[in-house]
């Protein structure tokens, strides 16, 4: 069988140090490209949010106080 040669990886190219002023440019550039979220958006998401961490932290108070009611109770045991 013959032998299939292997290509060696190529070497990466040496990229040149950006100017901040390119920088700049290239930041503003991606932050045109950006949808920003309307006010409404950002009202409806907020109020998600708000709602969300309302039941969870009511869900982990139960957890806790469930765990800590079975912890007394296993302790009255010993």
């Amino acid at each position: 069988m013959a032998k299939t040669p292997v290509a060696k990886p190529a070497e990466p190219a040496k990229k040149r140090k950006t100017s901040p002023g390119e920088f700049i440019r290239q930041v503003r550039a991606e932050g045109s490209k950006v949808v920003w979220p309307t006010w409404g958006e950002t009202v409806q998401t907020s109020i998600f949010v708000g709602i969300m961490m309302l039941i969870l932290s009511l869900f982990f108070l139960g957890v806790d106080t469930a765990f800590g009611a079975i912890m007394r109770w296993l302790l009255t045991l010993a």
